[in-house]
């Protein structure tokens, strides 16, 4: 376990946000279906990305990434009628290819690593069974699957993880027959969604929205093309609170018209008097009084911890709710966002589906745990921007599950960083 030492600092700088992970997923599994080749830039080669590029590679495909550009040629996919598929801690990467390797009719192990093992799974040993599919399995992972998928409906709740609706229709368009997903909960992060159905257009699939839920026409065929990724909202979000909580600064490469529902973070940061300035996909966040406000965070459970650190800056107490889905991520996020602001010397405690955050003038800095989750390490880096004194915290090289060059960019705006040997 290696710690991080982030110092007192006022933001200033600009960054280019980086390839947003969750659209370079989608990508590189629409590319490994085309049965063509693609090619998908800009891609950063997170732990997660590797995952997903290991699974297709398990299938058949083949890839190669240089100067970042990421080749991938599908015509070898599911020419592995065996695979193992290890998806380390890659939530997305399990969710979105077991429907496609039974889509497939690969038999195929699934394994992973840290907390993955004990995330939900259980939506597809309900749903596959029924559908051709032998599902085995202790109750996490390893997980194997065997047979071949057909169509039908699909009966999917909405609210424990927008990743198994976005597997089911990476999968369905293979199907010899015409399915429907049917929603039987309302549909949270459906931003995710939206840009699993916006990625397949790119590769020439169509998805019908119906009044409840989605209609996927079968014996479709993902067609090659070559793919320009988006800048990752989420990640770009650590900058900007920054600059609302100390400083000034400026993220590129931030499309506004972007299905990435985490771009919620602009007009979140007005919310809590942050000056905010946008200029095409440029973003300019400089520090002003803050404000305590109320955050539904049903559709951007990912922004909940540096959302948090702002809130642990603005004066009053702000409310987060609709984010119990937070306890079964890479770490317990509420817990650990609390455990994160308290160590600190700010005030934040648990709600059943959130976090209360009283604002202080300023932190004091002090020893704070990591929870070996990327967002909460990123999150410490952004309170600094506020801190009297050091935060020593653990597990520092975490961020690789998603940001390998955090650093780097941390550096441009001034952050100061030092890794221990």
């Amino acid at each position: 376990m290696t710690n991080v030492v982030f110092h007192p600092f006022e933001p200033h700088g600009t960054i280019l946000a980086p390839p947003s992970k969750s659209d370079v997923h989608r990508a590189i599994i629409c590319a490994a279906l085309s049965k063509g080749i693609c090619t998908i830039s800009p891609v950063a080669l997170s732990d997660d990305i590797k995952a997903t590029v290991g699974c297709v590679e398990a299938l058949g495909a083949k890839t190669k990434i240089e100067n970042g550009v990421l080749t991938v040629d599908g015509t070898g996919t599911f020419d592995n009628k065996t695979a193992t598929l290890r998806c380390n801690e890659s939530g997305s990467t399990l969710r979105f290819l077991i429907p496609v390797a039974a889509a497939g009719g690969v038999s195929a192990e699934f394994t992973g690593a840290g907390r993955l093992p004990m995330r939900p799974i259980g939506i597809y040993t309900d749903i596959l069974p029924e559908k051709g599919i032998a599902v085995n399995t202790e109750g996490g992972l390893p997980l194997t699957v065997e047979g071949r998928l057909k169509g039908g409906v699909f009966r999917v709740p909405g609210d424990v993880s927008s990743q198994f609706i976005s597997g089911l229709l990476f999968a369905l368009p293979l199907l010899k027959q015409d399915s429907d997903i049917i929603l039987t909960s309302p549909v949270q992060s459906v931003g995710y969604i939206n840009m699993t159905i916006r990625t397949m257009s790119k590769f020439g699939i169509e998805v019908d929205m119906t009044d409840r839920g989605w209609h996927v026409r079968g014996n479709q065929h993902y067609i090659p093309t070559d793919y320009t990724t988006d800048g990752d909202w989420s990640q770009a979000a650590f900058f900007l609170v920054s600059g609302a909580v100390g400083g000034e600064v400026t993220v590129n490469n931030c499309n506004i018209d972007s299905s990435q529902g985490d771009r919620r973070i602009a007009a979140l940061l007005r919310e809590f008097g942050a000056e905010v300035r946008q200029d095409g996909s440029s973003i300019t966040v400089k520090k002003a009084p803050l404000r305590a406000t109320d955050i539904d965070a049903a559709q951007i459970p990912d922004l909940v911890p540096v959302l948090a650190v702002c809130a642990a800056f603005a004066d009053g107490t702000t409310r987060i709710f609709n984010a119990q889905r937070l306890k079964i991520k890479e770490s317990d996020r509420l817990r650990s966002t609390a455990a994160l602001i308290n160590s600190l010397g700010g005030t934040a405690h648990e709600t059943p589906d959130g976090l209360e955050i009283t604002g202080v003038r300023q932190l004091r800095g002090g020893d704070a745990e990591g929870f070996n989750d990327h967002r909460i390490v990123m999150s410490a880096a952004v309170c600094a921007a506020g801190c009297a004194g050091d935060i020593t915290c653990t597990d520092a090289w975490s961020v690789n599950k998603s940001y390998p060059d955090f650093y780097k960019d941390y550096a441009k705006i001034a952050g100061s960083a030092d890794i221990e040997k």
